[in-house]
């Protein structure tokens, strides 16, 4: 595991960390495309020092993209979620692709409160058809069933609390990522699904409560769930392997 997770490390994390420093923007403005201090391009022509651990621009040396290293101890923490998991009905190639788009997803989410739909959107269609290949090894077609229920409706549960509740609601973003959230846990079946929404719904809680003990945020704050989906997500997953 030791070898994997530092092969993962050097070829992936520099793609993922790109991908966060081009969508860790504000909704409405154009993606980065380089250095916001000097104006410098950052691309994969340019990996280091720009999209190496961390994260520093070539040319002034000021901080560009996630937190220096978050984005390494996060695919190794995927490469380890993927080895503890194993194997199971052909679905690890499923997961595989879900933390790829995921985990950048969430990047930007805890960066500017948001979910780009060009990371969530691939990260469900290609969760789909993944789960829909995991049924030609043997699982039948019942599995792949449940899990497009279940993305389904837990993106309409989602989306209509948006629309009923405005900005006190989830948005719009959580409901996209919900469609792969949804399909990953329901493979698995109805108490899978249960059992990762209530791991997200109760670390959502009780960050917020020590939040508010501590005096970060107010009662108004709104806190970004997308990562609190991928916890739970992992956390359901764990549990039942």
């Amino acid at each position: 595991m030791d070898g994997c997770a530092v092969l993962a490390t050097l070829t992936v994390s520099p793609l993922l960390r790109l991908a966060v420093l081009r969508h860790a923007v504000p909704a409405g403005i154009p993606n980065r495309t380089g250095c916001d201090a000097c104006g410098a391009t950052v691309g994969l022509t340019r990996p280091w020092p720009a999209l190496g651990p961390l994260g520093r621009c070539g040319r002034c040396q000021a901080r560009v993209g996630p937190p220096p290293g978050s984005v390494e101890v996060a695919v190794i923490a995927a490469v380890a979620l993927l080895v503890l998991v194993g194997p199971s009905g052909g679905v690890l190639p499923a997961l595989a692709w879900w933390l790829a788009w995921t985990v950048p997803a969430v990047l930007v989410d805890l960066a500017v409160h948001r979910l780009p739909d060009r990371l969530t959107l691939p990260a469900a269609g290609g969760t789909w058809l993944l789960l829909g290949a995991a049924t030609l090894t043997g699982a039948g077609a019942g599995p792949w069933l449940r899990a497009v229920a279940a993305g389904v409706g837990l993106a309409l549960f989602f989306a209509t609390s948006t629309l009923l509740l405005g900005r006190r609601g989830f948005g719009l973003g959580d409901a996209k990522l919900a469609l792969s959230v949804g399909a990953l846990l329901g493979w698995y079946g109805w108490s899978v699904l249960l059992l990762g929404l209530f791991l997200a719904f109760g670390l959502s809680a009780l960050v917020s409560l020590g939040l508010l003990a501590a005096r970060r945020v107010r009662w108004s704050t709104h806190l970004p769930f997308g990562p609190f989906l991928l916890l739970g997500t992992v956390g359901a997953l764990l549990l039942i392997s």
